[in-house]
């Protein structure tokens, strides 16, 4: 076997040895049957609620082991094919082989990656908040651009996407939004994205300048509805006013939209969608799912610091620069990834930034590390 090729089984044999430690392999089995033996409780569908948790976990467990499955009979099957080529003097079964190898390397790196979110939370759905920062009009703009880009990501994988509350701007744009984005590892996959998003462009609104606009986001998890958050009912205030969504679209025609405002922490959260009694609803697990997040950070240090770090947004707190003009380049200022495809990454292409602060995190390099390498 080639060198080359030898590199490559090495990182696939790698990939498969987190992968079998994050899944605890040995004992998968075991754990499947206890879930098959819950899932055939008759009462099981009682509590809708935890049968439905129950399901997802069994379905995530089944999952990794089939992916875990899949991955070491695909590097065995081509192994022996490469073998048997090279016995027989066959470059054509080899060539072929070698090629399924590097397509195979690359899946098992992304289900390593993947199987690095098993923080408390990472599995969970979560709600995405984008706020129009510095900049007026150019920075509502620039909030409706991440708006659609994030729908646009979340959309690709999948995952469902619920618009909970639209503020538009002024003259254009969006001035505040948020979503609930529902699917297997949500969370996981969109809390690296808070902070503060930079743009710099031409400005469209007949201005013919070079302007920068800010706008922040936030991330954080929905409740599981087995964890107890309690809420104290005189530390908050709830109004209801009328929704004033974009374009004509989400406005309401009654006070039915809702804002809780939580007074110790002074969070806000609000929802504009339904009628006042779903949106009562949506805005408390809104309001506790903030508030778990809080707990969140307090045990989670580098969550934690990421919050702090987040501050204004303006100048000197972003996450990440997205260049328009003169160039085209998205840097991300914590892992110093960065691409010139900029309409890709518009259009919802932010896997590869994802990927890059999840492995940073895993080794526990420091930004200052991570742009020495």
């Amino acid at each position: 076997m080639r060198a080359e090729t030898q590199k490559t089984v090495d990182k696939i044999e790698k990939s498969l040895d987190l992968l079998g430690q994050r899944l605890d392999w040995e004992t998968a089995p075991h754990r499947l049957e206890e879930f098959n033996a819950r899932v055939e409780d008759p009462n099981l569908w009682d509590d809708p609620q935890a049968a439905q948790k129950l399901m997802r976990d069994r379905q995530m467990l089944v999952d990794a082991m089939e992916t875990y499955s899949s991955i070491k009979q695909e590097l065995s099957d081509n192994v022996e094919l490469i073998e048997m080529g090279e016995m027989e003097e066959d470059d054509e079964v080899v060539s072929e082989a070698e090629a399924a190898l590097k397509a195979l390397a690359e899946k098992a790196g992304q289900k390593e990656l993947e199987a690095l979110l098993d923080g408390e939370a990472d599995g969970n759905d979560t709600f995405l908040e984008i706020n129009a920062g510095a900049g007026g009009t150019e920075a509502c703009d620039w909030a409706a651009m991440l708006q659609r880009m994030y729908v646009r990501w979340a959309e690709k994988r999948g995952y469902d996407v619920e618009l909970q509350f639209e503020e538009a701007g002024a003259e254009a744009g969006t001035k505040s939004c948020g979503y609930k984005i529902s699917g297997t590892n949500a969370y996981g996959w969109l809390k690296s994205e808070s902070g503060v998003h930079r743009l710099v462009r031409i400005s469209p609104f007949g201005k013919g300048t070079r302007e920068t606009s800010f706008a922040s986001v936030w991330v954080y998890p929905v409740v599981d509805d087995n964890i107890e958050i309690d809420v104290n009912p005189s530390d908050i205030r709830i109004d209801t006013y009328r929704s004033s969504g974009a374009g004509g679209q989400h406005v309401n025609t009654t006070d039915s939209a809702v804002r809780i405002t939580h007074i110790p922490t002074n969070i806000v959260v609000t929802s504009s969608e339904k009628s006042q009694h779903q949106n009562r609803d949506i805005a408390m697990k809104a309001l506790k799912s903030r508030l778990y997040q809080m707990e969140l950070d307090k045990r989670n240090a580098e969550i934690n610091a990421q919050h702090e770090a987040k501050g204004d947004a303006g100048w000197g707190n972003q996450i990440r620069s997205y260049v328009l003009q003169p160039y085209q380049m998205v840097k991300d200022l914590r892992t110093s990834h960065e691409t010139s495809d900029t309409q890709g990454v518009l259009d919802g292409d932010l896997d590869p930034f994802m990927a890059a602060t999840l492995a940073q995190q895993a080794s526990g390099k420091s930004r200052a590390d991570a742009q020495a390498d």
